[in-house]
């Protein structure tokens, strides 16, 4: 069984959490790249992890507020699998990942975060990206700055979407 040792999310696990909904109030703001939504869907948005597992880790989140996969409404259903394989073929090609995981984490004891607005997580992966630093030295290496790979992402999709 292979295991993502993440001992720096302790941080965010213990830290306090904002007042309100991140999901629901990041889009109302219209400030895209500061908030870093790389995506906006008629039902469902891409938006990059700010204390990520792997450089690029994304969440899919639909608008409304909603805690189950079992209460998506069809359109949310749909438009977030296109989001997923959307963001799957931007990553592939501005990151070159050697696969994903991809998760849904439904209520507190199933490891959510914010467990009343559902999110859809996608973290690229690639061999050997768990190593000794984070395992025994309790430090993560993300050899990018968080708006670089939003800018590198973010042009990536534009581009793909321009195509179709």
């Amino acid at each position: 069984m292979e295991r993502i040792f993440a001992p720096w999310r302790i941080r965010y696990i213990l830290a306090p959490k904002p007042k309100g909904c991140i999901f629901c109030e990041y889009p109302k703001q219209k400030r895209d790249r500061e908030n870093l939504i790389l995506y906006r869907g008629r039902s469902c948005f891409i938006i990059m992890n700010r204390n990520p597992y792997n450089p690029g880790h994304v969440m899919i989140c639909p608008y409304r507020h909603i805690p189950s996969t079992e209460d998506m409404n069809e359109e949310e259903m749909l438009e977030s699998m296109k989001l997923i394989n959307l963001f799957i073929k931007a990553a592939r090609i501005a990151m070159n990942p050697d696969g994903f995981n991809i998760g849904v984490n439904i209520g507190r004891v199933a490891g959510a975060g914010l467990e009343q607005h559902l999110h859809i997580h996608i973290v690229p992966r690639w061999n050997g990206d768990t190593s000794f630093m984070p395992i025994l030295a309790d430090v993560q290496i993300i050899p990018e700055a968080l708006e670089e790979t939003y800018d590198k992402l973010k042009r990536v999709i534009d581009e793909i979407l321009s195509s179709r």
